[in-house]
């Protein structure tokens, strides 16, 4: 799978994170993920929300808030440079990280397609899981792990495999790149400004409907 093909699944895998489909066993972490997805497509369904978009894509985001762990995204995805970092910039950073991945993918989210999603194995050592699943399409089908850590009492996913390929180590990549041949502050600044081209095409979206 090139590197093209590969973002394109992440993008889906992320959207149908949230489609139903079979499990292949409820344990607590299967029934977490289950709860997210049932409040998902009671706000997908819920006709006093389709004439409010804005309010529609807020709730999208606050429930897929309660599912990521954005600060061990963004640790394992700065990698080394994240201990460079003060409190203040990693705070910053990790706002921006959740209002990328929110504005990217909410819009996948409030558009998936019946894509059928299985649950077949999952693996637990520690405070560490994998849920391994199954994207149903009609082209096919496409393997998703995902990757979760338990925080407290919760299981949060912090990373997602998509036919081997991490979305976190993609990030990696891309953020130590910058990183090194211009600055932390030249990444802040891309992020920020393809932060702000998400949201103003999703009020213009809205402004459409």
């Amino acid at each position: 799978m090139n590197r093209k093909k590969s973002f394109g699944c992440m993008l889906i895998a992320v959207s149908l994170f949230f489609s139903a489909g079979e499990v292949f066993a409820e344990s607590k972490i299967t029934a977490s993920i289950r709860g997210t997805i049932d409040q998902v497509m009671e706000i997908i369904a819920d006709p006093n929300l389709k004439s409010n978009p804005v309010l529609k894509r807020e709730k999208l985001r606050q429930v897929i808030a309660l599912r990521f762990n954005f600060e061990q995204m963004v640790m394992r995805s700065l990698a080394k440079n994240y201990k460079d970092r003060s409190d203040a910039e990693r705070k910053e950073f990790t706002l921006l990280f959740k209002r990328l991945l929110e504005n990217s993918y909410a819009s996948k989210i409030e558009n998936y397609k019946d894509e059928k999603i299985n649950y077949v194995d999952e693996k637990i050592k520690g405070k560490y899981a994998m849920v391994k699943t199954q994207i149903v399409r009609k082209d096919g089908v496409v393997d998703v792990d995902y990757k979760m850590l338990k925080d407290g009492d919760q299981w949060l996913v912090y990373d997602f495999v998509i036919e081997g390929v991490s979305l976190i180590r993609n990030y990696k990549s891309q953020f130590s790149k910058i990183i090194s041949t211009e600055s932390y502050a030249a990444l802040v600044s891309k992020l920020s400004k393809k932060v702000d081209e998400l949201e103003a095409k999703s009020n213009a979206d809205s402004d459409n409907l």
